[in-house]
């Protein structure tokens, strides 16, 4: 069953109060960027010329999906026991239980991208080039699985670019954060106007592909060193893959809680429409 219009209220308050904490960054993050420039001197041509890469794979996603889709079939393994056939049937279920699937699918992907991240991180150097595809792949998947987890297609060209922008907004600044909050509350709008500027911030994908090179290319030089790298690597892809999920976890909800609430005050509306006039 759906929640009442003041659990949906109350659930939507959650998702606020993680929105305002990310109003700021943690002291390693602040840190971790200062020296960015200098490393970015240092990082090598070859992993300049790897990272760049994504910006053509980010092109191709957005237009066509590229190999990433994720199959809306998996439902059934997200929702054993409740008979969801289709996303319909699981946009219907409760945010408790669509926050639940999410849960779960995340601790699974955390434990691959650790692995991923150890094992392309024994070779340090020679294996990194393979690494930095692989975990974009993952984030894109596990961001995909999330929306069919709460209802939504992302085999439709407009959840990938939310997609592009829940990946964008794990990797943005303070400032870069709140503007995609905006533009991500006017998502649904029917005003073509608002979804055209959301299109035009993304600036031919080089901005998500350059704030994602500021959080994961710097972090990846301490992967080249090979058997290190495997820690590195681990602790890493798992922390990249963490954060996402949660990005998209709690996007995605509130998106839910939204449509839901305007549902009920769409169907509050046309019920005092319609009731008898008192002569």
């Amino acid at each position: 069953m759906m929640e009442s219009n003041e659990q949906l209220q109350a659930e939507l308050k959650k998702s606020e109060d993680w929105e305002k904490d990310q109003s700021d960054l943690w002291f390693w993050e602040k840190l971790g960027r200062l020296p960015f420039k200098i490393l970015d001197k240092w990082t090598p041509a070859f992993l300049q010329k790897k990272i760049g890469t994504i910006l053509d794979e980010l092109g191709s996603y957005i237009q066509t999906g590229g190999n990433y889709l994720s199959s809306i079939s998996s439902l059934k393994s997200y929702y054993p026991n409740k008979g969801i056939e289709t996303l319909d049937d699981a946009a219907l279920l409760s945010i408790s239980d669509m926050d639940a699937a999410v849960s779960a699918l995340t601790v699974n992907r955390k434990r691959l991208a650790a692995f991923q991240g150890a094992s392309t991180g024994i070779g340090g150097i020679f294996t990194l080039t393979i690494d930095i595809p692989l975990l974009l792949g993952m984030q894109l998947k596990t961001l995909q699985d999330i929306a069919i987890c709460y209802g939504y297609d992302p085999n439709d060209q407009k959840e990938r670019l939310f997609i592009v922008k829940c990946l964008q907004f794990t990797s943005s600044d303070i400032v870069g954060k709140k503007t995609i909050l905006g533009q991500l509350s006017m998502f649904d709008s029917p005003n073509e106007h608002v979804k055209r500027e959301v299109v035009s911030e993304l600036q031919g994908w080089r901005e998500v592909v350059f704030s994602y090179r500021d959080q994961i290319g710097w972090k990846k030089l301490f992967q080249m060193v090979p058997v290190a790298g495997l820690l590195f690597g681990a602790w890493i892809n798992r922390s990249a893959v963490n954060d996402i999920a949660e990005t998209g976890m709690m996007l995605y909800r509130k998106r839910r809680i939204l449509s839901r609430l305007h549902e009920d005050s769409g169907n509050t509306s046309a019920m005092e429409s319609i009731k008898p006039s008192k002569s």
